[in-house]
């Protein structure tokens, strides 16, 4: 069984499969569009299958820098390095004054002897 994610899929390839037909066709035989009654003119076909994709990339990317400069503009900048190594080397002096613990397969040994205990 197809799950919905895969079927948007194949829908979404069959629908790039059959413009990028249309358009290498269109770009290559424009006759074929004027034909059918699309258009009047071979050159102003071609004009547009060349401008219109062109002028879209061209906004996606502009589209993508502003999203880029938004996100800078408004992201808080980092702390500086000495505060960070600052921090680090307090979290080492808390972890040294803490008395040192018994090994994870001590404690589970423990506890299980515990249970045994309370199970009897």
């Amino acid at each position: 069984m197809v799950s919905k994610d895969q079927s948007i899929g194949g829908i979404i390839l069959a629908v790039c499969v059959i413009v990028a037909l249309f358009y290498t066709v269109t770009l290559f035989y424009p006759d074929w569009v004027i034909n059918i009654g699309w258009a009047s003119d071979k050159g102003a076909v071609q004009f547009w299958l060349i401008a219109v994709p062109v002028f879209l990339a061209f906004i996606a990317i502009m589209a993508i820098g502003a999203w880029i400069g938004l996100t800078m503009a408004t992201t808080p900048p980092p702390k500086p390095i000495e505060e960070i190594t600052k921090e680090m080397e307090k979290a080492e002096e808390k972890v040294e004054e803490k008395p040192e613990e018994k090994p994870a397969a001590e404690t589970v040994e423990e506890e299980k002897k515990t249970e045994r205990r309370r199970k009897s």
